[in-house]
């Protein structure tokens, strides 16, 4: 059974987030998972100079390192990368492979997240058997170049109430707008930047379970 608490402090990052070195994203993954994070997303994208070998590696050295703190691992839009590494959920973008495609694949191996920003997007995902969905970007980002327009607290409450799954959001949420977020009665937040970029990850991952408790 699909546990929506996983949900509420969910990080995502590559290498591309990360000095561009592998070393540096295991070591703050590894800060991050000390410090409370409740799901990991390993998304590896844009000008990743990783081949395939190196991804699979990676990807691997994650895997072990979210297990052995009993966080789900979860890897962005491969699913051939997700079942090499044993990974325990995949996330499908719209502009990805499509979901019916990803969860024939996979039946019931690993979790399916699912990016929804529209009514009717999450219409669609509440006739699939997918666990969660994300919605966003909420606010205007910078870590994601091909982000769509920010949809904002509002229409993500509306998109809340429409889904038949847990919502996380994600897309420029941080601890200037955690309150309003979590007042949507998403299941939590999914972040890169505040995390990756942020040295005080004990008071960061703190205040984001912290607003996300319902």
């Amino acid at each position: 059974m699909f546990d929506p608490a996983i949900l509420r402090c969910y990080f995502v990052a590559g290498t591309q987030d990360i000095h561009h070195s592998p070393s540096a994203l295991l070591a703050k993954v590894t800060m991050a998972l000390k410090n409370g994070i409740t799901a990991f997303q390993f998304r590896e994208k844009g000008s990743s100079h990783l081949d395939e070998t190196a991804k699979i590696e990676l990807g691997g050295q994650l895997k072990r390192l979210c297990q052995s703190y009993g966080v789900p691992l979860f890897v962005d839009d491969d699913v051939q990368l997700a079942q090499q590494i044993h990974a325990d959920g995949i996330h499908v973008g719209q502009k990805d492979q499509q979901v019916e495609q990803v969860l024939s694949a996979v039946g019931s191996q690993m979790m399916v997240g699912y990016s929804c920003n529209t009514s009717e997007q999450v219409e669609h995902a509440n006739k699939l058997a997918v666990d969660y969905i994300g919605v966003g970007p909420i606010y205007p980002t910078d870590s994601k170049a091909d982000a769509d327009p920010a949809i904002g607290p509002q229409q993500l409450q509306k998109l809340v109430q429409l889904s038949k799954h847990p919502v996380v959001a994600i897309g420029g949420i941080n601890n200037q707008n955690f309150g309003e977020v979590a007042n949507t009665n998403c299941a939590g937040a999914a972040v890169i930047s505040y995390l990756a970029n942020n040295n005080n990850l004990r008071e960061a991952i703190d205040q984001m379970k912290t607003a996300f408790e319902h």
